[in-house]
């Protein structure tokens, strides 16, 4: 057991890419996992990382290692999860990436928790594009399509889109009746964080999609700035309904062009590919698909 604590350590050690970053995933001190990875490389006669003052990353061998090492723990994982009984309640750490409007939705996650208090959840909130694997997380959820083929996914639901505006900004500019109304508006804009490129606004009419190039007044990486600024009568933005429900409820914003909206919006959840999924995934995945949009839980 001590050789695959070893294991552990030069696994979280390379995919966090420093002796600090695999110690705080471990909870141990930098100095110890440096002597256990040392230790390693004695015992083994290679040399697993290029060190500099900078730097550390993978060698040659060190690639290889790593590919195996994981191997090894994936089949133990599953070899302990197969032997224990199968009635038994899911537990264990679960860490989870959620967009910055994740906390939005947090109904959900609230009540997961409730119902699998065994479980306890690392939440990270960031819009940026994470590895999944790579950083070590369990599950991800996140809007758009998936293009990474070592993921596995799940579409959580749909939503429709909407475009929004303040009551004290409709009243100074005009409220828009038809799409190319927008064109004479200031239009609020969402860049994905990913690409760089803005997100467009799903515009249709009859069915049939339309491509307008809307004034870009303001853009933003994330989605709470354009929130506050559309609040504050500085323009028009396109948002999922999640991130603007409370203000619309309250009357702080109104919600506009609804019957030229596409319902292209889709929340997936993604979990690294493996022939086995832990309980506390599927759980996780099964719960999230069957409650996310179902407007029954409480907050």
């Amino acid at each position: 057991m001590d050789r695959l604590g070893t294991l552990g350590i030069f696994v979280q050690t390379a995919e966090g890419g420093s002796f600090v970053a695999g110690a705080r995933r471990l909870g141990l001190s930098s100095s110890a996992v440096g002597k256990a990875i040392a230790r390693l490389e004695q015992e083994m006669g290679v040399r697993l990382f290029h060190r500099s003052t900078r730097s550390m990353t993978l060698t040659e061998e060190g690639s290889f290692f790593l590919n195996t090492c994981r191997r090894i723990i994936s089949e133990l994982d599953m070899a302990q999860t197969e032997l224990s009984k199968s009635h038994a309640a899911p537990r264990g750490h679960l860490r989870v990436s959620l967009p910055l409007a994740g906390m939005l939705l947090m109904p959900a996650i609230s009540a997961f928790m409730r119902t699998y208090p065994d479980i306890t959840l690392d939440l990270d909130f960031t819009d940026r594009l994470v590895d999944v694997i790579e950083e070590g997380f369990d599950a991800v959820i996140r809007t758009g399509d998936v293009k990474d083929t070592r993921l596995m996914s799940r579409k959580l639901g749909t939503f429709r889109f909407q475009i929004v505006a303040a009551p004290n900004y409709l009243k100074a500019e005009g409220t828009p009746i038809a799409p190319e109304d927008l064109l004479q508006h200031k239009c609020l804009h969402h860049r994905y964080p990913s690409t760089g490129k803005l997100e467009p606004w799903p515009l249709v009419r009859n069915g049939e999609e339309l491509r307008l190039t809307l004034p870009t007044t303001t853009i933003a990486s994330t989605i709470e700035p354009l929130i506050h600024l559309a609040e504050n009568g500085f323009g028009i933005t396109c948002l999922p309904p999640f991130a603007v429900s409370a203000q619309i409820a309250d009357g702080r914003l109104l919600p506009l062009l609804e019957d030229n909206i596409a319902k292209t919006g889709i929340f997936r959840i993604l979990w690294p590919t493996s022939r086995y999924l832990s309980p506390k995934i599927r759980i996780f995945v099964d719960f999230m698909a069957a409650n996310l949009f179902s407007g029954q839980l409480a907050a």
